[in-house]
């Protein structure tokens, strides 16, 4: 059977081209590399985002996006309640040493004792392998990072474009600090002293002070 290309942008280009042939209507089948070399072609390839279903592009607007939406909010959310400049990093004091979370402060204070580290997929994508960093990742950054992959991955399946991203990010990132917000105007029935206030990071830079 064919052999699928392991160049990305080849294989970008011969789903497209799949997607777009009129076997690709019978067949219901891109993963199958015989099937995808039988496929036919067109006359134009192309590199623009692929659809990853073969119904096409789905009824419902592009913006906003749901899932960016709510992966805004959620994150939101955590970011108001969690320390967003604790550092991921191994600490080479217990043994066996450990992986650990803690303030950047700590870190800071004795970078001989604590490692920044990361973790990437392994090839077989059944194992995580460790790299060396000379900056810890945040909680904050890997906040950010977990709702740009849910937003994104909408715009590689060919559902979303890349404004709907940002735009539906910020739009879920408004709803969780007004819904904040709200809830703390309850805290005037009590003693002042007890009012709570939060500063939350946001997605485009910038802090928004919650609880007055």
């Amino acid at each position: 059977g064919a052999k699928l290309s392991n160049n990305l942008k080849d294989r970008i280009v011969n789903w497209n081209v799949f997607q777009n042939s009129a076997a690709n209507f019978s067949l219901r089948s891109a993963l199958d590399p015989a099937k995808l070399a039988a496929a036919g072609s067109i006359d134009e390839k192309t590199l623009l985002l692929p659809m990853a279903f073969p119904e096409g592009s789905p009824m419902h607007p592009s913006y906003g996006a749901g899932h960016a939406t709510v992966a805004g909010a959620c994150v939101t959310m955590l970011k108001a309640f969690f320390d967003t400049d604790a550092v991921f990093v191994r600490d080479r004091l217990p043994s066996p040493d450990q992986v650990r979370i803690i303030p950047r402060a700590e870190y800071e204070s004795d970078k001989t004792r604590y490692k920044p580290i990361a973790c990437v997929a392994a090839a077989t994508g059944t194992a995580l392998t460790e790299v060396p960093l000379t900056e810890p990742l945040t909680v904050g950054g890997e906040l950010d990072k977990l709702a740009a992959n849910i937003a994104i991955a909408r715009n590689m399946a060919g559902v979303h474009f890349y404004t709907d991203y940002i735009d539906s990010l910020t739009m879920g990132e408004e709803i969780a600090v007004r819904t904040l917000d709200e809830a703390m105007s309850a805290f005037p029935y009590y003693p002042i002293a007890v009012r709570p206030s939060m500063t939350v990071p946001k997605f485009l830079g910038g802090h928004e002070r919650i609880g007055k």
